[in-house]
């Protein structure tokens, strides 16, 4: 009995028993694992939840029809889609080594994945641009930046992440035959040469966090000669009052963009600087594992970021989970009522 057992324990599994050319299995069941699958399931949870939220109150409530709000729409959008199909699948291959969803979803896959990741990254420079415009020119903001306009500009930065997207997948070799580019049936590999790991790195990473430094600091500047100016007409017994306000909205400014910036950066370096010491990076590699994962960690965050923190967010989230959303006027509550 005890030498059968041995035997069953080390005998070798295969994706598909039926099929010559099958993966060997590999389950991981561990307990480790087993914390890992359960926290990372909660992680997607929570990131379809808030992002649903977000989206919620954007489409429901035309009060917060405004450019910056589809820019915030946009990102939860793009966040969604991490949460709703990219972390379930990839929590399935951490525990079960095998693809199961066949040939097609390889290659589909992939490309929603990349497309989600770089709409999100897209939109988050979008933020970043309309703070500056918005605080740099506030007399022309509104007649410049209309709905119409913010809507094509987010056509077209999902457009340019999916065409690259593509571009990216096709000199990756991604779309050749399926047996070609996999060792084994049950197999779904993607290896990325190391020019396009470069490119990448330059398009994605490098001119989106200098763009978003710059334009932060500019914002940041602005916000404080302008918080200096408010101090210095001010005077009397407001002045006290006044300063006070300013103080404390200059930094919780300075708060926000800090916490945008750091996990901005705490999400996404890691993986750009890891990927450039190796020559070839596949989806199964551990680089791209862990490193993968914390990016998408970020498409839980951003919506504590650019929503949580707005008190419209809050207000409306009552008014959803409250069903209030299901009466006939509620598309016009007012979001921004003191209480």
């Amino acid at each position: 009995m005890d030498n059968a057992d041995y035997r069953q324990n080390f005998t070798v599994q295969y994706c598909f028993p039926g099929h010559n050319a099958s993966c060997k299995k590999d389950v991981r069941t561990g307990p480790g694992y087993i914390v890992l699958f359960v926290f990372l399931s909660c992680v997607s949870v929570c990131t379809v939840f808030l992002n649903v939220l977000v989206i919620i109150s954007i489409s429901h409530f035309k009060q917060l029809h405004t450019p910056t709000n589809l820019l915030i729409l946009s990102l939860a959008v793009a966040d969604l889609l991490v949460g709703m199909f990219v972390m379930p699948v990839k929590i399935m291959q951490l525990t079960d080594s095998c693809w199961y969803l066949g040939n097609m979803a390889c290659i589909i896959f992939p490309i929603i994945n990349g497309l989600s990741v770089l709409s999100s990254l897209c939109s988050l420079v979008y933020i970043a641009v309309d703070r500056y415009l918005a605080i740099s020119d506030p007399l022309h903001y509104s007649s410049r930046i209309t709905v119409f306009t913010m809507s094509v500009c987010i056509i077209l930065g999902w457009s340019f992440c999916f065409l690259y997207v593509v571009v990216y997948m096709y000199f990756n070799d991604h779309f050749l035959p399926y047996q070609i580019y996999t060792r084994c049936h049950g197999e779904c590999l993607v290896i990325i040469k190391y020019p396009w790991v470069v490119a990448s790195i330059l398009i994605f990473f490098v001119f989106p966090c200098s763009l978003i430094l710059v334009l932060y600091s500019i914002v940041f500047h602005v916000a404080r000669r302008q918080a200096k100016a408010v101090r210095a007409v001010v005077n009397g017994a407001l002045s006290k009052n006044t300063g006070k306000v300013s103080s404390s909205s200059e930094t919780k400014a300075a708060k926000t963009l800090g916490i945008v910036i750091f996990f901005y950066f705490a999400f996404w370096i890691p993986f750009y600087i890891s990927s450039l010491t190796v020559e070839k990076l596949t989806t199964v590699s551990m680089v791209w594992t862990v490193f993968g994962w914390l990016m998408y960690i970020n498409s839980s965050m951003n919506p504590l970021i650019y929503a949580i923190f707005y008190p419209w967010f809050r207000t409306s989230v009552k008014y959803i989970v409250t069903f209030k959303i299901f009466k006939s006027s509620s598309s016009r509550f007012n979001l921004y009522k003191e209480h």
